[in-house]
């Protein structure tokens, strides 16, 4: 296959750390990315829906809403975007005409609010899936990236980032190694000013992070997401593993004996396994601080910046005061490594904020717990 064939010329290139990039702080990317220290997830706008009609997107979010995000502290949104409305070609990429102004509007707006820009590539799992296999989903990933990296060549590089796809679901590193670095060339033919966000395989987490190694160009900031421990974090959460689903109460932080409670209400024995694990591992403040001083670690080895895109816990089950403990633990630890972040998310199941017929009601614990607000 053409991809797998093109692997090895890709792996050649990764793993290079230029003499500029050793330099830690001095490249391009370390300056772009103190433009991003601390972000929202605008996760429902353009992506997770089906819906795309201008009214809808109008709807979503007003300015006053964008410019009371930068009056809260927040420098920065990551818009998850889904690309497949807005290819009118697949093989060339092409793209549509009205949805790509609606987006350009709304990128112009959030920027003028004050706001920086991540242009997510947030794709539904199809697309995803199709990266696993053969070469068309790359070479429609690249293709896309040539015209969507072109047409926003003309924003402000200061203010707008490029992220090449959200949580690339495969274990197979290597492939997604090589199918990212023709990525970010695709897109340095086109813009090569603006800043590009990398991640890892295995859905970005922590664990492909530490097995990744950077591309060959100084303009890349690499991303990470952070849920851990899931089991407190994802707690009633119908998605992923089943355990999940009926997993209500999981305090944090926890101890031997404070699950103890969620232990006999448990019939699960596979579940019942991982909370007490969760519970012997004792996740705390210092246990968070250790996982994100490795990400630090990595980081500062190959002297590249790097960001944790995604944080955040489901509401719906979980307690308000652990939720925000955990959420305000995470926050602290990134900051002590000078890692910039954006929570997930605003409005949706993990949110910040809620929509109401009065309009958008702040939960100023998570507020507080993010270092803003009085």
């Amino acid at each position: 296959m053409i991809w797998m064939k093109r692997l090895v010329v890709g792996l050649v290139l990764l793993g290079m750390v230029c003499g500029a990039q050793a330099q830690m702080g001095t490249s391009l990317a370390f300056h772009r990315a103190q433009h991003l220290r601390r972000g929202i997830n605008l996760s429902g706008f353009y992506a997770q829906t089906q819906d795309f009609s201008e009214a809808r997107l109008d709807g979503y979010m007003s300015t006053a809403d964008m410019q009371a995000l930068k009056t809260m502290g927040f420098d920065h949104v990551r818009l998850s975007i889904d690309p497949a409305p807005l290819i009118a070609n697949a093989q060339t990429g092409a793209l549509r005409a009205e949805p790509m102004a609606r987006l350009d509007k709304t990128v112009a707006q959030l920027t003028e609010a004050g706001l920086n820009v991540i242009l997510d590539i947030h794709a539904e799992e199809d697309w995803k899936a199709a990266m696993t296999r053969g070469d068309d989903g790359p070479s429609r990933l690249c293709a896309f990236w040539g015209q969507f990296a072109e047409y926003f060549a003309k924003s402000d590089p200061e203010r707008v980032v490029f992220e090449v796809m959200n949580e690339p679901s495969m274990n197979d590193l290597y492939r997604w190694q090589g199918i990212q670095t023709h990525v970010v060339a695709a897109i340095r033919r086109v813009a090569p000013r603006h800043t590009v966000i990398a991640t890892a395989a295995q859905w970005g987490g922590q664990d492909g992070l530490m097995l990744t190694e950077p591309v060959r160009d100084e303009n890349v900031i690499y991303s990470f997401h952070d849920y851990a421990p899931m089991w407190f974090t994802h707690q009633g959460a119908t998605w992923g593993t089943d355990g999940w689903a009926f997993l209500h109460g999981v305090p944090y932080p926890a101890t031997p004996e404070n699950i103890q409670p969620v232990l006999a209400q448990e019939p699960d024995e596979r579940t019942r396994l991982q909370v007490e694990r969760y519970g012997l591992e004792r996740w705390d403040a210092s246990r968070i601080g250790a996982e994100i001083a490795t990400v630090a670690d990595w980081a500062q080895r190959r002297g590249v910046p790097v960001y944790c895109g995604e944080f955040g816990v489901y509401r719906a089950y979980s307690d308000a005061k652990s939720r925000a403990t955990w959420i305000s633990d995470m926050r602290t630890a990134l900051e002590s490594k000078q890692i910039g972040w954006a929570m997930w998310d605003y409005d949706e199941n993990f949110g910040l904020a809620t929509k109401g017929r009065d309009g958008i009601v702040v939960d100023q614990n998570v507020l507080h717990a993010l270092g803003m607000g009085k």
